[in-house]
């Protein structure tokens, strides 16, 4: 009775270990891993009934076109999950989330276009994945993340045609990288791909391959060789204009500031503005060629020429104005910190922009002044009265100029 109860207290012991679906042969490794290999048998899902020690599963080459988000639940140990050349088109959210312990995973040969980059933040300790020959036409900045271990990336034979800034960025045990035979565009966007690729020790496998598909003038060459000439980061100025030709043009002043940019492709320029009160950020001109203010913005006035004009500029509209220029090379920006003093009295003795205002606290700029970006910050301090009427040096009254006049001859002029 006693050896057929310890036969039976053994049993019992090492059967979960021994569990393994009818599908798969189950044997422990050496080093006392449990292996569970499934490959070859035409299972159209991952099997039930493995055992919860799995360190090695392999499901490669069989007919599997989902996985679920509880697909791998029964295997939360396993290190080496192969699941190559099957026709897996369907990843849901959680399918790989609780595999922390996970080493190796090997997606390849498969249908994948999307796939919840979500769940790699909790397998900080894998090493090598396989996701070439898939249909990815797309990766997030910050797919690869949390990836400190992560030695070798596959991501050859997609549909990738750019790839984000920063991409391959932390990720500090990176020895090998795969990305040829993807389509490429060798836009200004993969410009920064070809400066990292000069200064990584990464090796990049076939890196001939990495071949451009488009634009046409460099279709064939390798993205390593897009021309320096034809990607140049941004560079940006800022001026404070006088009103023009020191008519009065508003019954106030007129905050007129003009942002100059150079770089290749041409930058666009925005502009934040940063009050007490609120904040503005606007993407882009309001202003037609004709005069008439998109969206009622009748606040800031943006030119398509790069100037922004504030008619009425209020004691409210102090704060930083900054200008941005954006290309596909990078962003630069410049600031200035606008302040507003005024007077009850009239200020004829105060010429506008005189230098003497800067002791009022800032910095005052002559028309064409240039805000260097190494003083952003710096005060540019307006003196200004508002008169109900203005004369003209011969003594006439001058009528004050309409809004629409007023945008026409900043279009025209500038």
């Amino acid at each position: 009775m006693r050896p057929l109860l310890c036969c039976l207290g053994l049993a019992a012991l090492l059967g979960p270990c021994l569990s393994c679906p009818s599908a798969c042969s189950c044997s422990t490794k050496k080093n006392g891993r449990l292996l569970a290999e499934c490959a070859y048998k035409d299972l159209q899902e991952v099997p039930e009934g493995l055992s919860s020690n799995v360190t090695i599963l392999t499901l490669s080459a069989n007919r599997i076109v989902w996985l679920g988000q509880g697909s791998f639940a029964e295997v939360p140990e396993v290190q080496s999950l192969w699941l190559g050349y099957n026709q897996i088109g369907v990843v849901e959210p959680g399918a790989f989330a609780l595999l922390v312990h996970l080493k190796n995973l090997d997606l390849s040969h498969n249908k994948i276009a999307d796939f919840p980059w979500q769940d790699l933040r909790n397998l900080s300790g894998l090493q090598i994945l396989k996701m070439n020959n898939n249909r990815l036409a797309g990766l997030p900045w910050d797919a690869f993340r949390f990836l400190k271990d992560l030695r070798s990336l596959w991501l050859n034979d997609n549909e990738l045609t750019t790839l984000a800034e920063g991409t391959f960025d932390n990720l500090p045990s990176l020895s090998q990288l795969q990305i040829f035979n993807n389509p490429f565009n060798c836009s200004c966007k993969v410009f920064w791909l070809k400066k990292w690729t000069e200064k990584t020790s990464v090796s990049i496998t076939k890196g001939g391959s990495t071949l451009c598909v488009a634009p046409s003038r460099l279709k064939g060459r390798a993205v390593t060789d897009i021309p320096d000439h034809h990607c140049i980061a941004p560079s940006v100025q800022l001026t404070y204009l006088s009103n023009l030709d020191n008519t009065v043009m508003y019954n106030g002043l007129t905050l007129t500031l003009h942002c100059s940019v150079a770089g290749s492709p041409p930058p666009e320029i925005r502009w934040k503005i940063q009050t007490s009160s609120h904040r503005v950020e606007i993407k882009g001109p309001n202003v037609a060629r004709d005069g008439n203010v998109k969206q009622s913005q009748e606040r800031f006035l943006v030119f398509k020429n790069g100037t922004m004009a504030i008619p009425n500029f209020r004691k409210e509209d102090e704060g930083i104005y900054t200008c941005l220029a954006v290309n596909d090379v990078g962003t630069r920006d410049v600031s200035v910190n606008v302040a507003l003093a005024g007077s009850e009295n009239p200020a004829e003795d105060l010429l506008q922009d005189d230098p003497q205002a800067s002791h009022l606290g800032g910095r005052s700029c002559y028309k064409g002044d240039e805000m260097d970006p190494s003083g952003a910050g710096e005060k540019l301090v307006i003196v200004y009265h508002m008169p109900r009427e203005s004369k003209s040096r011969s003594g006439r009254v001058v009528p004050q100029v309409h809004l629409r006049t007023l945008l026409l001859a900043l279009g025209i002029v500038l």
